[in-house]
């Protein structure tokens, strides 16, 4: 028996009750309930949905918590189901589309039960089972609530008992409808070094479609998140808002989806393009998780309550402060010795980083990690760079109190290596054409078993040995072009693009239970992998190739919408060349790092980095990375950007002001501060030897004279910055 996607205990239970509620041919016309409603509820929003006379499942509310819902005078229309399927009335993009062992393609789902747990004080679970009409098929929907966050997960499990394969044509994750009104879409859009660029348009008859083909890396040119704004475009701080994230790494789709009475329903999951799916009787399909949050009070909400459900719920070591680390990449590429490397530790030690990040290039002996034309593949240690190894370097950081952290790419491979000479076949391509490179490299088939076991070797037997290796970079640098795979059978080469995913889910799995004392990066050149399932075995992601921090400032604006600061790293680097203060202080807003030359850095860039990481890892770090954040000034709105961190319990807030072009200095009012508090006003990050010209630097001031008339940096030329702490009273 295969099976897909869930823990042995999971799979049991679901097993179970498949085979337990098996229905007769029909079901009986006795067993109609009454019209129920079911609530899916957090602490301010909720999903209401009906049961209806005719045992199909509506919608009768998506949004602000009412336990009050009336129940419509008349039955709803078919066109309103929550999960609709296709070939039985059905006229839109369905949510559902199968064609049965005997070739039928229209399925009917029927309400069967609800059942609703609290898994803690905060969760709650609540299952419902939909069965067809006729055939022993199945769909279960599930929604996990978080209440304090007003954060909704869902997904949806798909099995059946028919003879033979059940063939999956479309199979969403979640297919809500929204109330009436007019509708903007905010998408996040973009390409390598230019990631999560923001877009709105106003939604308008017919559909509007968000999706990716590219399988690996397959959020290259588009983040798999978006806003919907109610009535107008998305506000900060006003109007209604919903927020939604797809969980899932591979080729996904987004369809929003108006209809000729104005409804917009709005259907998301893995992109059904050649995806075909044979499902086996009892195999359990399981789809990605969408998540979902609604505000009335504007977009900043809908941030702060993914920030703070992805801390707690999603990354790795939430309490854990993420470390400043200096990366070799910009000091040496792929050129560098065994001596070079320990000369750069005592840069490291001297920055004052947590962590030395050893880079592309140590890795290759008859094909030699020279350049990206050859290596991957070979990852034994390149002896005639590095001939006392890992562990060698590992203890050479250690005794200068820096921790040892090395680049990994395990899902690749170069023609130009050992690993291809051996198994060609190994690769994903198309048989009879001409091999598509990309960054002269090919993608691993990790469906085949045993490339899948090769691939975790690679993390297994660079770590194991190795146990003071403390941070790990997974990158994955190119995209499938050619989706063919040479280890599964002509009849499932559409499985390709679901199957790989979850291999490579099993890999990270491995990777984060086997070694859960390693830090680590999710890097796929640049953000071309953000979503929430791969970041469930990370800690940070590397949000763009790109580090000129001008662009920073609109990347790291983008991926704010729904990525906590303390996942997104951000990086000191010379790209550009732009005033260092600037670069700093765009960085201090992140997860900090380096990627420097650091004995090409002037004396007083390296007295002002230096002192940078003092301040960042002392006073900045906790309120940076733990704090709720309010987008104060946009950079798509003028020359200026601005925003503010506060700590969870409003004592402390720091002020980051980005001028982009050259303008006026108005007040930057901040928000989120306690108003009855009082704070005293420091700009921090100055030169050496200078002194604040801010009006208010060293006073007190209580909280709602801050927000209500604000503070006014002396920032009016391109590439002023300022930094401004907010310390309250003891």
């Amino acid at each position: 028996m295969k099976e897909i996607n869930l823990p042995s205990a999971a799979k049991i239970i679901s097993l179970a009750l498949v085979f337990c509620l098996a229905p007769p041919p029909r079901l009986a016309a006795e067993s109609v309930p009454p019209p129920t409603v079911i609530a899916i509820a957090t602490a301010r929003s909720q999903i209401t949905l009906l049961v209806g006379a005719d045992r199909h499942l509506y919608q009768l509310g998506f949004g602000i918590t009412n336990n009050a819902v009336a129940l419509p005078a008349k039955a709803p229309d078919r066109e309103r189901e929550y999960y609709p399927p296709a070939g039985d009335g059905y006229l839109f993009e369905p949510a559902l589309a199968a064609t049965h062992a005997d070739g039928n393609t229209s399925t009917d789902l029927q309400f069967i039960k609800q059942e609703s747990s609290e898994i803690d004080s905060n969760i709650s679970f609540t299952r419902i089972e939909l069965r067809d009409s006729f055939y022993p098929f199945h769909v279960f929907l599930n929604f996990k609530t978080y209440r304090a966050e007003d954060v909704i997960e869902q997904w949806a499990e798909i099995s059946h008992e028919e003879t033979q394969a059940v063939t999956l044509e479309h199979f969403a994750s979640a297919a809500p409808e929204f109330s009436s009104g007019d509708y903007w879409l905010t998408q996040f859009h973009g390409d390598w070094a230019k990631e999560a660029q923001l877009a709105e348009e106003k939604l308008t008859f017919g559909m509007k479609v968000l999706d990716t083909k590219l399988g690996v890396r397959a959020q290259q040119y588009r983040t798999p998140v978006f806003l919907l704004a109610k009535n107008g475009p998305a506000q900060e701080a006003s109007g209604e808002v919903f927020g939604g994230a797809l969980s899932w790494s591979g080729n996904y789709q987004f369809v929003f989806d108006v209809d000729p009475h104005g409804k917009l329903r709005t259907l998301a999951g893995i992109n059904p393009f050649d995806s075909a799916y044979h499902l086996q009787p009892g195999e359990i399909f399981t789809t990605p998780k969408m998540v979902w949050s609604w505000s009335d009070a504007g977009k900043g909400q809908i941030s702060r309550n993914f920030h703070r459900w992805a801390r707690k719920n999603i990354l790795r070591d939430p309490e854990k402060l993420r470390p400043v680390l200096l990366n070799n990449w910009e000091a040496t590429r792929f050129d560098f010795t065994e001596a070079k490397l320990v000369s750069l530790f005592d840069s490291a030690k001297e920055l004052g980083a947590d962590v030395f990040l050893l880079d592309d290039g140590w890795f290759g002996d008859k094909f030699p990690r020279d350049s990206d034309h050859a290596g991957l593949g070979d990852w034994q240690v390149n002896p005639r760079k590095l001939p006392h190894g890992l562990s060698y370097l590992t203890k050479e950081a250690q005794a200068r109190g820096v921790r040892f952290g090395i680049w990994l790419e395990p899902e690749m491979v170069n023609p130009q290596s050992e690993l291809y000479q051996q198994h060609p076949d190994w690769v994903i391509a198309q048989p009879h054409r001409e091999l598509n490179l990309q960054r002269n490299q090919l993608i691993l088939d990790l469906t085949r078993p045993a490339t899948r076991e090769f691939s975790w070797s690679v993390i297994e037997n660079t770590l194991r040995p190795n146990p003071d290796i403390a941070y790990v970079k997974w990158d994955c640098n190119r995209f499938v072009t050619q989706p063919g795979s040479f280890y599964l059978p002509p009849g499932e080469q559409s499985h390709l693009w679901i199957d790989y995913v979850h291999a490579l889910y099993a890999n990270m799995d491995r990777f984060a239970t086997n070694f859960p004392n390693v830090t680590a990066m999710l890097c796929s050149g640049g953000g071309s992998r953000v979503d929430f399932e791969a970041l469930r075995r990370f800690h940070t992601f590397w949000a763009s190739d790109r580090t000129d921090p001008l662009d920073r400032v609109f990347i790291q604006w983008g991926y704010s919408h729904f990525y906590p600061a303390s996942a997104i790293a951000a990086h000191v680097t010379r790209m550009s060349n732009r005033p260092f203060k600037f670069t700093l202080d765009v960085a201090m807003s992140g997860a900090l790092g380096f990627d420097v030359d650091w004995q090409k850095l002037l004396p007083e860039q390296r007295a002002a980095a230096i002192a940078a990481v003092k301040l960042y890892k002392e006073e900045l770090r906790p309120v940076v990375q733990q704090g709720d954040l309010y987008r104060l000034i946009s950079p798509y709105a003028g020359e200026r950007s601005a925003f503010n961190f506060v700590s969870e319990d409003r004592r402390r807030a720091v002020i980051f002001v980005y001028q982009i072009g050259s303008g006026k200095s108005d007040p930057i009012k901040p928000q989120g501060l306690a108003p009855t508090l009082r704070y005293r006003v420091r700009e921090v990050n100055l030169p050496a030897g200078t002194e604040s010209t801010l009006p208010n630097q060293g006073k007190t001031i209580d909280g709602a004279a801050l927000m209500r008339e604000g503070l006014t940096p002396d920032n009016t030329k391109k590439f002023d910055s300022a930094v401004i702490e907010l310390s309250a009273e003891k």
